[in-house]
């Protein structure tokens, strides 16, 4: 009899391990049919431009998609005498800050010139032209006159010591300029580039507004080039900016940039020869930088020269543009880890790692210009050569990939760091208004530091989702804490999403295609 026992729970035993192989078989199963299914970059691309919605400033239109904002900064330059009132905030506080906005202009911009037909056919080109223009049209209220363009509303100090809506606000929005005596080369070299990279993008659509774009580019671009200098210098110009967006690469890769993109818009051989003689001054064929962002140009502006050697008319320049393309292909190779001891850092899960403090602004620029360069790579029949061997435009492409589907939730966390993208996301983004309940919810006053004791320091989730924001993302081990206090890692900013445009278009376009290209394209977990 306990011989026969013995054997009904052996029995029983083998059947259970039996359920339970097949129970995580089919976990695995139907884990590789959701990697293989990938994302919806489509709703990826309409959730990013939500985004820029909601960092509105200004009196926000009749259109106005995401309900919880309400108007805000309608005085801004008023105690100066003009109108500074629109443009867009750069992260969970309220100062405009010029330079970054520039920045995330000339990003979006880049996107829809690149990927315009994949972001009209998800249905969002009308979207990213608001977006664009949104900031446009405060660029030509804050350029003045030629030589005046007004780089900042509010300070950082001021603003950061106070917990509150946009729509409650009680900061200082004093505003900053640079001009002949007070130069800001940067500033104006980045805001050009935006303004002519904006002209192209309305050139057909808006031809009159296009035009004014490319008055004031052009405009700025020689203000910049004619008084040189920082606009983040101590004494004069903006020097209260050099806390929150110092100059570090100094001015003279946002005039190479501006220089660029106004050859781009233009065509004229100016600009070019311009590009071509400094190249060396300046930085433009010295530098081997491993990243790009707000600050640093260098990559961006070394892969948009690289591009130019495909056409016979650059020919003649094509000794100068290959160095360009030299070390946009160094960038390229470094952030691969195929690079002769310059790699880029990725961390177990495989995400590029540049910087502690919001790292995803590094992958997201880092994925468009991968992005950008394979489709350059395939139309002209080319590789990659890196020192770890040669590179084909699919291996780019899929790396780029590899960048996006960590960002949408192929991670280890299985989190969105696309904040209202997919089941898991971060619920406690460190962002004033959306962590405020809405003003058109409870229009009584909210001031500086009651902010900071009713609602700053709760444990639930923000009030409202501040949808298509890509927050600052894991550390170097894959970790990620979603507190409000976790600035580093939960703040988003205007510049992380801007990238992100184009490549959600291209690979929208992608999704579901059956030719050869997507099926080895799955998500990375």
């Amino acid at each position: 009899m306990e011989k026969k026992k013995q054997h009904q729970s052996f029995r029983w035993a083998q059947q259970w391990r039996l359920l339970l192989l097949l129970l995580l078989l089919l976990l695995l199963l139907l884990s590789a049919a959701s990697a293989a299914q990938g994302h919806n970059y489509a709703d990826a691309l309409h959730k990013s431009l939500l985004y820029f919605e909601a960092q509105r400033s200004g009196r926000l239109p009749y259109n106005q998609r995401v309900g919880w904002r309400d108007h805000s900064g309608l005085t801004d330059g008023l105690e100066q005498g003009v109108d500074l009132v629109g443009g867009y905030y750069d992260a969970g506080d309220h100062v405009k800050f010029g330079l970054p906005m520039a920045f995330t202009v000339t990003m979006l911009s880049w996107g829809v010139i690149e990927y315009r037909d994949e972001i009209g056919a998800a249905g969002e080109l009308e979207h990213a032209l608001e977006a664009i223009k949104w900031g446009t049209d405060y660029f030509i209220k804050a350029h003045t006159s030629p030589n005046v363009l007004w780089a900042e509303v509010g300070d950082g100090d001021t603003d950061h010591y106070c917990w509150q809506r946009p729509e409650d606000m009680t900061t200082s929005r004093q505003a900053y300029k640079v001009d002949e005596n007070n130069p800001g080369s940067d500033l104006a070299g980045e805001t050009a580039a935006a303004m002519a990279a904006a002209s192209i993008v309305f050139r057909k659509t808006n031809p009159h507004y296009s035009q004014l774009l490319l008055h004031h580019a052009q405009q700025l671009f020689e203000f910049g080039d004619k008084y040189r200098g920082k606009y983040d210098e101590e004494e004069g110009s903006v020097g209260v900016v050099k806390r929150y967006y110092a100059s570090e690469s100094g001015y003279m890769d946002e005039l190479l940039w501006g220089a660029l993109w106004l050859y781009k818009a233009t065509d004229r051989e100016e600009y070019l020869k311009y590009v071509i003689t400094e190249a060396h001054s300046f930085g433009g064929i010295g530098w081997a930088i491993s990243e790009f962002s707000w600050d640093v140009k260098y990559a961006g502006l070394q892969i948009i020269a690289s591009k130019l050697l495909m056409e016979e008319k650059h020919k003649k320049y094509s000794h100068i543009l290959e160095k360009y393309r030299s070390k946009a292909e160094f960038y390229l190779c470094s952030c691969l880890r195929k690079s002769n001891g310059s790699d880029v850092d990725h961390t177990p899960g495989g995400l590029i790692y540049i910087r502690q403090w919001n790292n995803m602004q590094y992958v997201s620029t880092t994925a468009f210009l991968l992005t950008v360069y394979s489709d350059f790579l395939r139309s002209s029949g080319q590789n990659l050569s890196c020192h770890g061997g040669s590179v084909g435009h699919e291996e780019l492409f899929r790396f780029a990939k590899s960048q996006v589907d960590y960002i949408l939730g192929s991670n280890p966390m299985n989190m969105s760091y696309l904040v209202g993208f997919g089941p898991n996301y971060p619920t406690r983004v460190h962002h004033r208004g959306a962590s405020i309940v809405s003003y058109r919810e409870n229009k009584g006053f909210i001031g500086c530091t009651q902010g900071y004791d009713n609602w700053y320091g709760r444990p639930e989730p923000n009030p409202n989702v501040i949808i298509g924001a890509l927050v600052g993302g894991p550390d170097w081990q894959d970790n990620f804490m979603d507190e409000r206090g976790n600035y580093m890692q939960t703040e988003a900013c205007t510049y992380n999403t801007a990238p992100l445009i184009g490549v959600f278009g291209k690979l929208s376009q992608l999704e579901g295609n059956e030719d050869g290209q997507t099926q080895n394209l799955v998500a990375s977990y």
